[in-house]
Parts: structure tokens; sequence; C-alpha cells
């Protein structure tokens, strides 16, 4: 992924159908991590939404009837005047339950998965396995002691 030439911001676009989230919150949580991997004029899109609409698309574009915390969308192609990366879905639902399990904040959750997906749009894919889940994971603990 490389920024777009002569733009020097980024466009981070929230919707949220599930969760009180503050937008301005999540908005700086992603701008940081642009900035910590050097990237401007990019847009990601984030959409915060329940079990039911994750589980459907977890269906259609992974093949797996159930649901998941995050799916995170690769688009990496031109929109205007930036560059999309791409989608992050989560499940504000899941995200509640694992971090009542974890036994922190479901601010801390989002933050983590928000970190999660972002690293899926980068390109890194921990689902296989050696020295790629190595990667993703070191980019992931980095960019959550980051932030």
């Amino acid at each position: 992924m490389k920024s777009l030439k002569g733009q020097k911001k980024n466009k981070v676009l929230v919707r949220k159908e599930k969760g009180n989230l503050p937008v301005r919150w999540i908005k700086d949580i992603v701008n940081k991590l642009l900035d910590l991997q050097g990237l401007k004029g990019i847009e990601v899109s984030l959409y915060f939404t329940d079990d039911d609409t994750i589980r459907e698309l977890n269906k259609t574009y992974r093949g797996k009837n159930k649901a998941t915390d995050v799916l995170s969308f690769i688009f990496d192609e031109p929109a205007g005047h930036y560059r999309l990366l791409g989608e992050i879905v989560i499940s504000v639902d899941t995200a509640r339950k694992q971090a009542k399990e974890i036994g922190h904040s479901l601010e801390e959750e989002i933050k983590r998965l928000v970190v999660h997906g972002f690293v899926h749009l980068l390109g890194y894919d921990h689902e296989l396995g050696g020295e790629e889940e190595r990667k993703f994971k070191e980019l992931e603990d980095k960019l959550l002691n980051s932030l």
C-alpha cells in the first residue's frame, strides 16, 4: 500500500448500526495507525454492527456461517482524492462478549479489533500460519503498544 501523491490528510468513515461508541475516538485511532505506517491520502471505512449482520457477511464472503468479531475487506483502489484501503467491520455484540470474558472495557476490545482489522487491510494474514502469522502478530502488537 502506498500513499496517494500530494495528499496530506487521510479520511476515516464510521458507520454505526450498533453501539454507542465515540466516533471521534475511533477516527483518532485509525488516523494514528495510518500515521504510524506513514500513509497519507488514504480512506478507511469502519462499520459497527451486530452478530446477525456480521454472520451474514462471514457466510457470504468466507463461507463460515457464524458470527465473528471482525472482518476486513481490502479494496486498495482510487476513491476521488483518496486511495481506498478498505473496510473494517466489527460486531459490537461479539466485542462486548469478548471484553467481558477477557476482563477489560468494551473500548479496549474495540481498539484491539480496529488494530487487528487494520493489519489485515495492510495485507497481512495470520490464518496462513507460520511466518505470516508471526509477522501479523508482531505488527499488531507494535501498533497496539503505540496507541
